[in-house]
């Protein structure tokens, strides 16, 4: 199957929502619970929550899209000033584009898709003039730690990140584009 980058569109929201309840859990770190992975998702992922997604001007969502039409991976990124204090403080690039979500389905980890939004998100950061990118990326998540280094980033700092009733620990990773 070939496999093509594209921006996402108003009417890829319903199967965003599945790609992204299929593929948050495999980021979640051993203690978060499948009850508060669902509560993530179901407020944060949701076929409403994508459509807002898609509809702000901020955001930047693209697909990896199979040649039969499935999305096999998305990333999402957001231009502007973070909002957490913490990464303001970690950040020393601006202007900044958080890159906000990368996942990709688990039977194309290691099939080069994951490269490929990476490398088209960093393009579009760069359209938007940021000069630095940034990511949050779970502390006991070592493979996305090994992808995001290899990919230029550096941790800058920590953060917290709310999953349900849980607060986890994230790195901060920034990037010069």
């Amino acid at each position: 199957m070939t496999l093509s980058v594209r921006r996402a569109r108003p009417g890829d929201a319903a199967d965003l929502a599945e790609l992204a309840a299929a593929t948050f859990p495999l980021a979640c770190p051993p203690g978060s619970t499948p009850q508060d992975q669902q509560t993530f998702v179901a407020r944060e992922l949701s076929r409403p929550a994508f459509e807002r997604y898609l509809a702000d001007g901020t955001r930047t969502v693209l697909v990896a899209q199979g040649d039969d039409g499935s999305l096999e991976g998305y990333t999402m990124l957001v231009a502007g000033m973070p909002a957490d204090a913490d990464v303001r403080s970690a950040l020393s690039l601006w202007p900044t584009v958080e890159l906000s979500k990368c996942y990709v389905r688990p039977h194309r980890h290691g099939a080069g898709v994951a490269d490929r939004l990476m490398l088209a998100s960093l393009d579009d950061a760069r359209a938007r003039h940021a000069v630095g990118c940034w990511l949050g990326v779970n502390q006991l998540n070592v493979r996305a730690q090994r992808f995001y280094h290899r990919h230029g980033f550096q941790q800058v700092g920590t953060k917290h990140f709310r999953v349900g009733s849980r607060l986890e620990d994230d790195f901060v990773l920034e990037r010069a584009l």
